[in-house]
């Protein structure tokens, strides 16, 4: 459904920009979007990259595919439809996060390609980094933190990405990390150094004022 089932609605707009957010944040907002199998390491990544951010002073948050389905999205299974829904949710709830100047890292299989691309299209150019973190099945069988995989193998858990659904690798990642070569940390070591190279974070008193004043000039006060 690309248009609101409801009518009679207007969008509202704040006052506060996100120039102005952005600034008080002390660096862009943006949304990193981790997909991968179970076990690949998108969760355990996502916590240490967080930790690192909020150790410098950054405005971050975890959403976590586990936790999201516990509430705003706890009346949906894993059917091909569900998981389009969970996905297009987060969707909507990341973007909105990255225009309140959050860098949110969203850490949820996705398995399907067209679900990734349109939580892209609905962001502005560059508010949308994806990253795979690629691990084969067999080491993320091997790890198995829950035993899901065995589950799945005995046909207790069906529609399991990777056994009895399919996953549909990234084609033209952001970034790749590979977590059957490196440990968690260097992963994650290697995700903020991509924000840094690519202007995400910024921070600095001087450039925070000066992106305050753009931001009221902006809004015209």
């Amino acid at each position: 459904m690309d248009k609101p089932k409801s009518q009679h609605i207007t969008k509202f707009e704040t006052k506060v920009n996100r120039v102005e957010r952005e600034a008080l944040n002390g660096h862009k907002g943006v949304t990193v979007w981790f997909t991968g199998l179970s076990a690949s390491g998108k969760s355990t990544i996502a916590v240490l990259v967080d930790q690192m951010l909020a150790a410098r002073g950054a405005r971050s948050y975890v959403l976590d595919g586990d936790n999201i389905r516990h509430g705003l999205n706890r009346d949906l299974g894993f059917s091909p439809a569900d998981r389009a829904e969970n996905i297009r949710r987060i969707g909507e709830v990341a973007r909105l996060f990255t225009q309140a100047g959050i860098i949110n890292l969203t850490a949820f299989i996705s398995p399907y390609r067209e679900d990734r691309d349109r939580n892209r299209s609905i962001q502005d150019p560059g508010d949308f980094v994806e990253v795979f973190v690629d691990s084969p099945l067999e080491v993320c069988e091997r790890r198995d933190p829950r035993g899901l995989y065995r589950l799945a193998r005995e046909g207790k858990i069906p529609e399991f990405t990777g056994i009895s659904a399919p996953y549909e690798p990234p084609l033209h990642p952001d970034l790749v990390l590979y977590t059957d070569r490196e440990s968690e940390e260097e992963s994650a070591a290697t995700l903020v150094a991509y924000l840094e190279e690519h202007g995400y974070l910024w921070g600095g008193a001087a450039r925070g004022k000066e992106r305050a004043a753009a931001g009221k000039r902006a809004s015209g006060r």
